[in-house]
């Protein structure tokens, strides 16, 4: 068989296969769209036959809760309408009840009223009385109102003060048996067992010269040692005619020492030139502060106080070369030490607590020439500053009443440190001073009404009041001894206490003929 033949039989076969294929998936295709098309169209049905259903539930159920609504809103109304008729009946209540209380006040005020005028009335029908009886009075006792009230209160007053003089013996007289044993005991113990001396207060040193030749030598050519020893050492030296010797002034007590020490030095080498004066100075500053140093240990070591910071205790030496009113500071802290100490034991109380801020009581005073604001301020900082504790710096600030004491151990520092500065020769003033102190006491006294005369003894602890037998009562001696104690507590400034004496003399005088 040909191959074109073969060729054309399997085109013929292939489009004959085509064609079968193509009419069978015709068909195939139509049959199922049919199908599909039933399907939706009976998907579609149900669908709107449930969407029909849902919406009538629903609306059953929109119609439901409309009603319930409506029946809750119904039910609120009338509960707020039944409220609103209550608090309306409440309101015409109390209305009612207001205006019965209006009308009862109204009743009370016009019969306040006119209890009132005829009130007003009878005060006035009783001061005619009173007037008139006064007049009668005053006609029979042949005394005014005005002198019959003055009469009446000089007698009165005499009275009362006779009462509360006896009161105020009564009360001194207990209270003096209760405390002045205890106190006197406790006192004169610790003043006993502790003394101190006392030096000259002075602002200035004197060095004592083997000739007048020597003052040449100090000041030097054109007078160049004198102006070293003062810039090295910041001391004033006078040399004036003052036999064989120099006078060193200055505030700092120890550059003042410094320079003292210096210049014995280079009197005693006889070497006088600016370079050896800076060398002698510069040994001086070294010895000053190594006593310094020493008189500090010492000074813990007499109060048998430790831990004390070095620097604390450096400036606790300082107070050797420090005095207060002629009395040596450093001695006076050691000596206000013991009896705060010795006064804490006796109480039970805390007697290291004592001691520790006794001693440091006028650390202050040390650096008060470098520091502005009190010597208490100045110590409250240099405690603060090396850690000591708050009941030392309460104890040392509290001394002088600048601050509130708060516990029992400051209290006993000021009184401590009033003892120390306060027994007799603790203080040297000048003898001006004294005098102007005594004659300022008496003048108190003097200007006082009902003094005769006084006197002022025991170094200005004591004034001796004469009174006027005629202006001043036995009981009113009591009354004159505090004014003038008054008088004396604010007008003049003195240490310690003093004891205000006043005396009454009776006379009787007769004649025998």
């Amino acid at each position: 068989m040909p191959i074109y033949i073969t060729i054309i039989i399997a085109v013929l076969t292939l489009a004959v296969g085509v064609l079968i294929g193509y009419i069978y998936r015709k068909n195939y295709g139509e049959r199922i769209i049919g199908s599909a098309e039933l399907k939706a169209r009976n998907l579609v049905l149900d669908a709107e036959n449930r969407a029909e259903n849902i919406k009538k539930e629903a609306q059953v159920d929109a119609r439901d809760e409309a009603h319930r609504i409506r029946s809750d809103a119904e039910r609120d109304a009338r509960e707020r309408r039944q409220e609103v008729q209550r608090a309306e009946k409440r309101m015409i209540q109390k209305e009612e009840s207001l205006d019965k209380k209006i009308d009862n006040i109204e009743k009370k005020e016009e019969s306040i009223t006119q209890k009132e005028q005829a009130l007003v009335n009878k005060h006035k029908d009783i001061d005619k009385i009173i007037a008139k009886h006064t007049e009668e009075l005053e006609r029979i006792s042949g005394y005014t109102v005005e002198e019959a009230k003055a009469i009446l209160l000089a007698n009165t007053e005499k009275d009362v003060r006779h009462e509360a003089s006896i009161m105020i013996k009564d009360i001194e007289s207990k209270a003096k048996e209760e405390a002045d044993k205890k106190a006197k005991d406790i006192i004169t113990h610790a003043i006993q067992r502790c003394a101190a001396d006392h030096v000259a207060e002075s602002t200035v040193s004197v060095v004592a010269l083997p000739n007048d030749e020597m003052k040449g030598r100090i000041i030097g050519r054109e007078g160049r040692n004198i102006r070293a020893i003062e810039t090295m050492t910041g001391v004033d030296l006078i040399i004036d005619d003052t036999p064989e010797a120099v006078i060193l002034s200055g505030f700092d007590p120890v550059r003042r020492e410094i320079a003292r020490v210096a210049l014995e030095k280079l009197i005693v080498d006889g070497r006088i030139h600016p370079a050896r004066i800076e060398e002698m100075v510069e040994k001086a500053e070294k010895e000053v502060m190594n006593i310094i140093k020493e008189e500090g240990e010492q000074a813990t070591f007499e109060c048998g106080i430790h831990n004390l910071h070095p620097e604390l205790v450096k400036i606790l030496g300082r107070l050797k070369y420090r005095t207060s009113y002629g009395q040596n500071v450093l001695k006076h802290s050691v000596e206000v030490s013991h009896l705060a100490g010795l006064m804490a034991g006796e109480l039970g109380l805390d007697i290291k607590l004592a001691k520790r801020a006794g001693l440091l009581h006028d650390i202050g005073k040390a650096l008060d020439h470098e520091y502005e604001g009190t010597h208490v301020d100045i110590g409250i900082d240099i405690l603060r500053k090396y850690k000591e504790s708050e009941a030392v710096i309460n104890g040392m600030a509290a001394h002088h009443g600048d601050y509130e004491a708060k516990s029992m151990e400051a209290v006993l520092i000021a009184a401590a440190d009033a003892l120390s500065a306060a027994r007799p020769g603790a203080r040297r003033e000048t003898l001006d001073t004294y005098i102007k102190r005594l004659e300022k006491l008496e003048d108190i006294a003097n200007t006082t009404e009902g003094v005769e005369k006084s006197f002022a003894i025991q170094a200005g602890r004591e004034i001796r009041i004469i009174a006027k037998p005629d202006d001043v009562s036995d009981e009113g001696i009591v009354f004159l001894a505090r004014e003038i104690s008054k008088k004396i507590e604010s007008e003049l400034e003195y240490p310690g206490q003093i004891k205000v004496n006043v005396v009454r003399e009776t006379r009787a005088i007769d004649f025998a003929k």
